[in-house]
């Protein structure tokens, strides 16, 4: 039986898996199977109807699998995890489950590009409403709750503004409504920060970032209340199909192992590049949650262990500038995703939040000039070197 282990950096090797139980194998197997057999056609009629534990098939469940699910549940301090083959389909199972036509959705000021257009078809299709909102004050969520509010929805730090949210002020007022908080933690990872422990229901991770760590995987993971989340599995996704493949889960596992290491190596190399980016004549703004000059500093004191591996900053000029700097960096590569190894910038106008329309851009403060830079795990001088080269250039 899995131990509750105080430390992060012990239990995301050791909780969620016993090797006695695996005939002594220090590594989780790689359940790499479609389907599992029963022994008598009245355990299989058993197990269908959910009378008799085991598994079925690996969409319904897979023991790779259920070791993830277990690990997160573990790190995020809730009762259950659930994995999915992206983080957009946690996304899109958990507000499916969530609403009904007709409903409404409370969110961020700032969303991910897909999570927007999510929203947007959402509206379209069934007339699932949404609002967007500061969150800055107890008055700013309550003034946007309408009767029909299913949820209330939350990235913090904001994708790609690095605004802050205060979860558990947000989950005080939603909860006298009876309203449920998601929240996206891909840009924290557990080690940062704990939205459950805040008073939110849900925490969503796009697990190809911080969790998988090595740019190898595409995954999505949701924690909360095991009800709920054994409803959805057997519902929303079961039926829509969004399922993680056993070697996917297997490879998450591998780099949960590491999680504590790699992000406190993100942490202090996104420190220094900040420290530097801010000293640049050619760097206008700087958004980093951990630099006293930021906003919301005083949130990141209250819910984040560290600021985080991300930094976006703004530059002089236009987009065409904006798109010279990436185009003169040597070995920083242009690629969208964030959490890996390798240090990766991106423009989120062009890129990662070009699905949004350009005034509702505008309210989110993505700017032309807006860069996003996701720290990697490199040297910092060197990493320092070629950002300064390039915006020296400028």
């Amino acid at each position: 039986m899995t131990k509750d282990r105080n430390k992060q950096e012990t239990a995301v090797i050791h909780d969620g898996y016993e090797s006695a139980d695996m005939l002594g194998s220090l590594t989780p197997p790689l359940f790499q199977t479609s389907t599992f057999t029963f022994e008598t056609a009245e355990q299989g009629e058993q197990r269908f109807a959910g009378e008799e534990d085991g598994y079925m098939y690996s969409r319904l469940g897979n023991p790779t699998v259920t070791v993830l699910e277990e690990k997160m549940a573990g790190l995020e301090k809730g009762e259950r995890g659930l994995a999915f083959a992206s983080g957009m389909a946690a996304v899109s199972a958990i507000l499916v489950a969530l609403t009904k036509a007709n409903d409404h959705i409370l969110c961020s000021s700032g969303l991910y590009g897909c999570t927007f257009g999510l929203l947007s078809m959402m509206n379209e299709k069934y007339n699932i409403s949404h609002d967007f909102s500061t969150m800055e004050t107890k008055d700013d969520v309550r003034s946007l709750i309408k009767p029909e509010t299913a949820c209330v929805y939350v990235e913090t730090p904001i994708n790609p503004t690095m605004k802050l949210i205060d979860l558990k002020m947000v989950a005080e007022v939603a909860h006298e409504f009876d309203i449920p908080v998601v929240v996206d933690n891909t840009f924290a990872s557990p080690y940062l920060q704990r939205p459950l422990e805040l008073g939110c229901d849900v925490v969503l991770h796009s697990a190809t970032k911080y969790i998988g760590g090595h740019g190898d995987v595409i995954a999505g993971v949701a924690v909360g209340k095991k009800d709920f989340l054994d409803k959805v599995q057997m519902t929303t996704q079961k039926d829509m199909g969004g399922v993680m493949s056993p070697f996917d889960a297997w490879l998450l596992i591998r780099g949960l192992k590491t999680l504590p290491i790699r992000v406190d190596r993100h942490c202090d190399n996104a420190e220094k590049i900040d420290e530097k980016l801010r000293s640049h004549p050619n760097v206008t703004r700087v958004l980093y949650p951990d630099d006293t000059e930021h906003p919301d500093y005083h949130i990141r004191e209250k819910q984040m262990r560290r600021g985080g591996g991300l930094i976006s900053f703004e530059i002089k000029g236009t987009k065409k500038d904006a798109q010279r700097l990436l185009n003169n960096l040597h070995f920083i590569k242009i690629a969208v995703s964030l959490g890996d190894a390798e240090t990766l910038i991106q423009h989120p106008a062009t890129m990662t939040h070009s699905v949004v329309p350009e005034p509702s851009r505008t309210d989110m403060g993505i700017t032309d000039q807006l860069i996003r830079l996701s720290v990697g795990l490199e040297a910092w001088e060197d990493i320092w070197d070629d950002l300064k080269q390039a915006l020296d250039q400028l």
